[in-house]
């Protein structure tokens, strides 16, 4: 009779809670009715977050690749992403004919599609201006064979020859399909529409020393043509671009990032040319094994005179902050901990060593800034959230983690379940870590250090992203007026 008592009390004070909480924001997630009840809410539980730089990475491997310029941003400052990448031959042994002579010559980069995990939409993946910022691109020949490269760190600037191959000023148009002329032996040409791609012409007298003059050893694979092309780069020209700016993803998965060539040959028996188009690809599709070379982002964040700035150089003020900040592209990430734990539990317990606390649901709610959420610089699509081991490798908490045998019982499923996706009618990101805190109140778990970082809006990876330019000023528990404060739900039953 007595355990009756206490589950009907248990069940009262649920439904009264639950009932009370009027705002969404203090909750978390839309209450499926199947799971309405879930014992006793706690919601005061201190959350803190430190902003802090996040890794540098390697960008090696990615299928897209960031290029562009944030310039002058109020909060986060400069942000800078340039590209280096190899050029691989049509095929082993290409051949030009008799007597080529270069025509044109075009550098194409096509702006990354992915389909949204939330509508399965395709959006494309430009993050910034487009409406009256000028954006302005340098391509260079590499002073060193990028395929031998053993460092593709964000941070490295790879060195380039002096002279200006080729360039670009406007505006970039990232949904809007490109019209093409296609040269057809023996017909009139023919125009079409293709993807929306960035289009950068190349000096026809570099092209035809390095690359139609090549002999056919030179030719015969793509190693020996790597060590005499090297590769290109293409970075940013501050000097020339004007505006907020914003980073483009340039697809490097598919087959449609190319140098493309049009040239003359000589025709046998006849005094006449024929004209061929060809596309050297720039790919990493199937990765280095393919023998395509590799592509490297080199990053540059400069977070002088911000308020970031500020934050990096006094994380832990007598003044707590308000806001905190978390920035793609290899930036910023936040530290959270939970330094009122060990006293909610000691509270709950009541001197009861023998007590337990069982968690039902946990779910960490992160609200963005009033007023940070305005174009160009909308919030970051998507975070994650992991944490640290003994040795500061990242992991992914228990609630994420799938075992060996897929038979975790702690799994919540894949990231849609635990969420992570920006919430744009309440502003707010929701996580589920039910499962961590309950190890964390058991002493199953130790806190190493507990993060909050952007991520690639389809894949949750541990990894710095570079996939992505999002950015987003998040609430402390010491939010402005008006303000909803980083929270924690608990939800739990004590058991005696």
């Amino acid at each position: 009779m007595k355990f009756i008592k206490l589950d009907l009390l248990t069940l009262l004070i649920g439904l009264f809670l639950l009932s009370s909480c009027k705002d969404a924001n203090t909750i978390g997630f839309e209450l499926d009715p199947s799971l309405a009840i879930k014992g006793t809410l706690n919601s005061s539980v201190t959350v803190k977050s430190v902003t802090v730089k996040d890794d540098v990475t390697s960008s090696l491997g990615q299928g897209r690749h960031p290029l562009g310029y944030i310039n002058a941003d109020p909060i986060f400052g400069n942000t800078e992403a340039n590209l280096a990448f190899s050029v691989s031959l049509p095929s082993n042994g290409y051949s030009f004919g008799s007597n080529p002579i270069i025509d044109s010559a075009v550098l194409v980069l096509p702006y990354s599609r992915i389909i949204d995990p939330v509508t399965g939409t395709i959006v494309n993946e430009f993050y910034g201006d487009t409406a009256t910022s000028v954006y302005s691109f340098k391509v260079h020949q590499l002073k060193d064979d990028l395929g031998v490269q053993t460092n593709f760190q964000t941070d490295r600037e790879f060195a380039v020859e002096t002279p200006v191959l080729g360039s670009f000023t406007g505006k970039i148009m990232p949904n809007t399909p490109v019209r093409i002329t296609d040269i057809v032996v023996g017909k009139p040409d023919t125009m079409r529409y293709i993807v929306p791609e960035l289009r950068i012409k190349i000096d026809n007298s570099f092209i035809q020393s390095r690359i139609l003059a090549l002999d056919s050893a030179t030719r015969s694979k793509n190693s020996r043509f790597f060590s005499s092309f090297k590769g290109l780069r293409i970075s940013v020209d501050k000097a020339t671009s004007s505006g907020k700016g914003g980073i483009m993803l340039i697809d490097f998965a598919g087959t449609n990032a190319n140098l493309q060539l049009y040239y003359k040959k000589d025709i046998t028996n006849s005094v006449s040319k024929d004209t061929v188009g060809i596309s050297f690809p720039i790919t990493v599709t199937a990765g280095q094994t393919s023998g395509n070379g590799p592509v490297a982002a080199n990053i540059k964040h400069d977070y002088t005179g911000t308020p970031v700035q500020a934050q990096l150089d006094a994380p832990n003020p007598a003044t707590p902050y308000s806001v905190t900040y978390l920035q793609g592209l290899a930036g910023l990430r936040n530290k959270i901990s939970f330094p009122d734990l060990t006293a909610f539990v000691n509270t709950v317990k009541e001197g009861n060593a023998a007590s337990r606390i069982v968690v039902n649901r946990a779910e960490l709610v992160v609200n963005v800034a009033n007023g940070t959420d305005a174009l160009p610089y909308a919030p970051a699509k998507k975070l994650m959230l992991y944490r640290n081991d003994i040795a500061g490798n990242r992991l992914n908490l228990v609630d994420y983690t799938t075992s060996t045998n897929s038979n975790n019982p702690k799994y919540v499923g894949p990231d849609r379940a635990i969420n992570g996706f920006y919430d744009a009618t309440n502003k707010r990101y929701v996580f589920v870590l039910t499962s961590y805190l309950q190890n964390l109140i058991d002493g199953d778990t130790e806190d190493y250090g507990t993060f909050l970082s952007v991520s690639g809006f389809d894949a949750a990876t541990l990894t710095p992203t570079t996939v992505t330019a999002g950015r987003s000023v998040i609430n402390t528990t010491s939010p402005g007026t008006g303000n909803n404060p980083i929270k924690l739900n608990i939800y739990y039953t004590k058991v005696n």
